[in-house]
Protein backbone atom coordinates (compact mmCIF):
# COMPACT_ATOMS: atom_id res chain seq x y z
CA UNK A 1 0.00 0.00 0.00
CA UNK A 2 0.91 3.48 -1.14
CA UNK A 3 2.26 6.17 2.22
CA UNK A 4 -0.95 8.04 1.07
CA UNK A 5 -3.43 4.92 0.62
CA UNK A 6 -7.09 6.20 -1.68
CA UNK A 7 -10.05 3.68 0.21
CA UNK A 8 -13.64 3.48 -0.31
CA UNK A 9 -15.92 3.80 1.98
CA UNK A 10 -18.42 0.79 1.45
CA UNK A 11 -20.89 2.98 2.17
CA UNK A 12 -20.06 4.40 -1.01
CA UNK A 13 -22.18 1.25 -3.10
CA UNK A 14 -25.80 1.75 -1.72
CA UNK A 15 -27.00 0.69 2.20
CA UNK A 16 -29.56 -1.72 0.66
CA UNK A 17 -27.36 -2.92 -2.52
CA UNK A 18 -24.42 -3.56 0.18
CA UNK A 19 -26.92 -5.44 2.85
CA UNK A 20 -28.18 -7.86 -0.18
CA UNK A 21 -24.74 -8.85 -1.48
CA UNK A 22 -22.89 -8.08 1.30
CA UNK A 23 -19.19 -6.14 2.19
CA UNK A 24 -17.16 -8.96 0.46
CA UNK A 25 -18.51 -8.70 -2.58
CA UNK A 26 -17.96 -4.78 -2.47
CA UNK A 27 -14.40 -5.08 -1.15
CA UNK A 28 -13.45 -7.38 -3.77
CA UNK A 29 -14.65 -5.14 -6.44
CA UNK A 30 -13.24 -2.39 -4.69
CA UNK A 31 -10.04 -4.31 -4.47
CA UNK A 32 -10.97 -5.03 -8.47
CA UNK A 33 -11.20 -1.81 -9.62
CA UNK A 34 -7.68 -0.72 -7.70
CA UNK A 35 -8.44 0.68 -4.42
CA UNK A 36 -5.74 0.09 -1.58
CA UNK A 37 -8.26 -0.16 1.18
CA UNK A 38 -11.73 -0.07 2.16
CA UNK A 39 -13.55 1.02 5.32
CA UNK A 40 -16.54 -1.61 6.64
CA UNK A 41 -19.25 -0.15 7.90
CA UNK A 42 -20.72 -1.57 11.16
CA UNK A 43 -23.88 -0.57 10.33
CA UNK A 44 -23.84 -2.70 6.94
CA UNK A 45 -23.03 -5.71 8.71
CA UNK A 46 -25.12 -8.71 8.26
CA UNK A 47 -23.69 -10.47 11.03
CA UNK A 48 -20.45 -11.40 12.14
CA UNK A 49 -20.28 -14.26 10.10
CA UNK A 50 -18.64 -11.79 7.46
CA UNK A 51 -15.60 -10.60 9.51
CA UNK A 52 -13.20 -13.79 8.78
CA UNK A 53 -13.87 -13.82 5.34
CA UNK A 54 -13.32 -9.63 5.31
CA UNK A 55 -10.17 -10.50 7.13
CA UNK A 56 -8.88 -12.56 4.43
CA UNK A 57 -8.71 -10.19 2.14
CA UNK A 58 -6.42 -7.72 3.83
CA UNK A 59 -8.37 -5.04 2.53
CA UNK A 60 -9.79 -3.49 5.78
CA UNK A 61 -8.08 -0.28 6.71
CA UNK A 62 -10.90 1.10 9.03
CA UNK A 63 -13.70 0.18 10.30
CA UNK A 64 -16.73 2.19 10.97
CA UNK A 65 -18.91 2.13 14.17
CA UNK A 66 -22.40 3.51 13.99
CA UNK A 67 -22.40 4.09 18.27
CA UNK A 68 -21.31 7.26 19.52
CA UNK A 69 -18.82 7.25 21.63
CA UNK A 70 -20.38 8.97 24.16
CA UNK A 71 -24.23 8.25 24.71
CA UNK A 72 -26.86 11.04 24.29
CA UNK A 73 -26.93 11.47 28.23
CA UNK A 74 -23.31 12.21 28.74
CA UNK A 75 -22.07 8.59 29.42
CA UNK A 76 -19.18 7.01 28.11
CA UNK A 77 -20.51 4.20 26.43
CA UNK A 78 -17.78 1.65 27.12
CA UNK A 79 -19.51 -1.33 25.78
CA UNK A 80 -19.89 0.34 22.21
CA UNK A 81 -16.09 1.40 22.55
CA UNK A 82 -15.10 -2.34 23.51
CA UNK A 83 -17.34 -4.05 20.60
CA UNK A 84 -15.89 -1.31 17.92
CA UNK A 85 -12.78 -2.30 19.33
CA UNK A 86 -12.82 -6.08 18.63
CA UNK A 87 -14.59 -5.48 15.62
CA UNK A 88 -11.83 -3.63 14.12
CA UNK A 89 -9.50 -6.42 15.03
CA UNK A 90 -11.40 -9.66 13.84
CA UNK A 91 -11.17 -7.24 10.80
CA UNK A 92 -7.67 -6.47 10.46
CA UNK A 93 -8.15 -2.93 10.30
CA UNK A 94 -5.90 -0.15 12.27
CA UNK A 95 -8.45 2.12 12.58
CA UNK A 96 -11.46 2.47 14.26
CA UNK A 97 -13.39 5.29 13.46
CA UNK A 98 -16.32 6.89 15.55
CA UNK A 99 -18.33 10.03 16.62
CA UNK A 100 -18.09 11.36 20.11
CA UNK A 101 -21.76 11.40 20.21
CA UNK A 102 -23.22 13.21 23.32
CA UNK A 103 -19.66 14.38 25.12
CA UNK A 104 -20.64 17.23 27.52
CA UNK A 105 -17.61 16.59 30.44
CA UNK A 106 -14.30 15.41 30.26
CA UNK A 107 -14.95 13.13 33.88
CA UNK A 108 -14.77 9.81 31.85
CA UNK A 109 -11.84 10.91 29.55
CA UNK A 110 -9.21 8.84 31.92
CA UNK A 111 -10.98 5.72 31.59
CA UNK A 112 -11.00 6.42 27.90
CA UNK A 113 -7.42 6.62 27.70
CA UNK A 114 -7.15 3.24 29.68
CA UNK A 115 -8.97 1.29 27.26
CA UNK A 116 -6.92 2.43 24.00
CA UNK A 117 -3.80 1.93 26.29
CA UNK A 118 -4.64 -1.83 26.11
CA UNK A 119 -5.55 -1.99 22.31
CA UNK A 120 -3.19 -1.81 18.96
CA UNK A 121 -6.03 -0.28 17.54
CA UNK A 122 -6.20 3.94 16.69
CA UNK A 123 -8.90 5.49 17.60
CA UNK A 124 -9.73 8.01 15.40
CA UNK A 125 -13.11 10.82 16.03
CA UNK A 126 -15.07 11.72 12.77
CA UNK A 127 -17.23 15.53 12.34
CA UNK A 128 -20.82 13.81 11.89
CA UNK A 129 -23.97 15.46 11.35
CA UNK A 130 -24.71 16.19 14.87
CA UNK A 131 -24.83 19.52 16.09
CA UNK A 132 -22.94 17.33 19.38
CA UNK A 133 -20.43 16.21 17.22
CA UNK A 134 -20.37 17.85 14.05
CA UNK A 135 -19.80 21.30 14.85
CA UNK A 136 -16.35 22.64 14.92
CA UNK A 137 -16.85 23.92 18.28
CA UNK A 138 -17.98 20.99 19.77
CA UNK A 139 -14.89 18.83 18.20
CA UNK A 140 -12.86 21.78 19.72
CA UNK A 141 -14.01 21.33 23.20
CA UNK A 142 -13.92 18.14 22.81
CA UNK A 143 -10.14 17.90 21.46
CA UNK A 144 -8.76 20.03 24.17
CA UNK A 145 -10.40 17.75 26.77
CA UNK A 146 -9.00 15.00 25.38
CA UNK A 147 -5.58 16.63 25.17
CA UNK A 148 -5.63 17.93 28.71
CA UNK A 149 -6.40 14.33 29.72
CA UNK A 150 -3.25 13.02 27.51
CA UNK A 151 -4.92 11.40 24.68
CA UNK A 152 -3.35 11.72 21.56
CA UNK A 153 -6.76 11.81 18.89
CA UNK A 154 -6.98 12.67 15.25
CA UNK A 155 -9.79 13.41 13.05
CA UNK A 156 -11.70 11.98 10.68
CA UNK A 157 -11.86 14.99 7.91
CA UNK A 158 -15.54 14.37 6.15
CA UNK A 159 -15.65 17.43 3.92
CA UNK A 160 -19.32 16.71 3.15
CA UNK A 161 -20.72 16.56 6.55
CA UNK A 162 -19.75 20.53 7.67
CA UNK A 163 -22.21 21.79 5.01
CA UNK A 164 -25.10 19.70 6.95
CA UNK A 165 -24.71 21.76 10.00
CA UNK A 166 -24.00 25.32 7.92
CA UNK A 167 -20.17 25.26 8.74
CA UNK A 168 -17.46 25.93 6.12
CA UNK A 169 -15.00 23.15 5.24
CA UNK A 170 -12.34 25.60 4.69
CA UNK A 171 -12.66 27.18 7.85
CA UNK A 172 -12.99 23.57 9.42
CA UNK A 173 -9.72 22.65 7.65
CA UNK A 174 -8.19 25.68 8.91
CA UNK A 175 -8.97 25.27 12.70
CA UNK A 176 -8.56 21.50 12.92
CA UNK A 177 -6.56 20.32 9.99
CA UNK A 178 -3.21 19.84 12.40
CA UNK A 179 -6.01 17.27 13.50
CA UNK A 180 -6.71 15.37 10.45
CA UNK A 181 -5.29 11.58 9.56
CA UNK A 182 -7.71 10.42 7.78
CA UNK A 183 -10.50 12.06 4.94
CA UNK A 184 -13.42 11.47 3.89
CA UNK A 185 -14.08 12.82 0.25
CA UNK A 186 -17.51 13.52 -0.43
CA UNK A 187 -19.03 15.93 -2.79
CA UNK A 188 -22.42 17.66 -2.29
CA UNK A 189 -25.15 19.26 -3.96
CA UNK A 190 -28.16 21.28 -2.35
CA UNK A 191 -31.63 19.90 -3.36
CA UNK A 192 -34.90 21.78 -2.28
CA UNK A 193 -33.87 21.91 1.45
CA UNK A 194 -31.41 19.40 2.25
CA UNK A 195 -28.03 19.07 1.30
CA UNK A 196 -27.28 15.21 -0.93
CA UNK A 197 -23.72 13.32 -0.95
CA UNK A 198 -23.00 13.05 -4.84
CA UNK A 199 -19.38 12.53 -6.52
CA UNK A 200 -16.47 15.00 -6.41
CA UNK A 201 -16.89 16.46 -9.85
CA UNK A 202 -20.77 17.32 -9.43
CA UNK A 203 -20.28 18.86 -6.32
CA UNK A 204 -20.95 22.35 -5.75
CA UNK A 205 -18.13 23.07 -2.88
CA UNK A 206 -14.88 23.69 -4.03
CA UNK A 207 -13.20 20.18 -3.16
CA UNK A 208 -9.78 20.71 -4.42
CA UNK A 209 -9.52 23.85 -1.92
CA UNK A 210 -10.78 22.32 0.67
CA UNK A 211 -8.04 18.77 0.03
CA UNK A 212 -5.54 21.77 -0.51
CA UNK A 213 -6.10 23.08 2.68
CA UNK A 214 -5.56 19.48 4.58
CA UNK A 215 -2.13 17.70 5.42
CA UNK A 216 -0.21 15.78 2.49
CA UNK A 217 -0.11 12.71 2.44
CA UNK A 218 -3.12 11.34 4.47
CA UNK A 219 -5.43 8.27 3.26
CA UNK A 220 -8.44 9.40 1.40
CA UNK A 221 -11.81 7.41 1.46
CA UNK A 222 -14.55 7.99 -1.47
CA UNK A 223 -17.86 8.44 0.44
CA UNK A 224 -20.61 9.73 -2.34
CA UNK A 225 -22.59 7.14 -4.57
CA UNK A 226 -20.71 4.72 -6.77
CA UNK A 227 -23.22 3.71 -9.36
CA UNK A 228 -23.40 2.65 -12.82
CA UNK A 229 -23.94 -0.12 -15.32
CA UNK A 230 -20.46 -0.91 -15.12
CA UNK A 231 -19.70 -0.52 -11.40
CA UNK A 232 -16.03 -1.44 -11.35
CA UNK A 233 -15.31 0.77 -13.85
CA UNK A 234 -17.50 3.78 -12.13
CA UNK A 235 -15.10 2.90 -9.23
CA UNK A 236 -11.55 3.10 -11.18
CA UNK A 237 -12.59 6.00 -13.11
CA UNK A 238 -13.43 7.76 -9.60
CA UNK A 239 -10.48 6.67 -7.59
CA UNK A 240 -8.87 8.15 -10.80
CA UNK A 241 -9.83 11.17 -10.49
CA UNK A 242 -8.82 11.41 -5.91
CA UNK A 243 -5.31 10.17 -7.63
CA UNK A 244 -5.20 13.11 -10.16
CA UNK A 245 -6.07 15.30 -7.80
CA UNK A 246 -3.51 13.79 -5.43
CA UNK A 247 -0.77 14.70 -8.17
CA UNK A 248 -1.95 17.73 -8.49
CA UNK A 249 -1.11 18.61 -5.00
CA UNK A 250 2.61 17.22 -5.39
Amino acid sequence: MSAAPTLISLSSFGASEVLQHGQLHYTRLAQAAGADGVEVRGELLASEAELPALAATGMVKVFSSPAGLWTDEGRLDLAALEQGLATAHQLGAARLKMAIGGFSVADELPALSEHLAHSEIELVIENDQTPSAGTVSALQRFFAAADAAGLDLGLVFDMGNWHWLGECPQQAAAALGARVRYVHCKGVQRERSRWIAVPMADSAAPWRAVLRALPRALPWAIEYPLQGADLQATTRSELGLLQDAREQQA
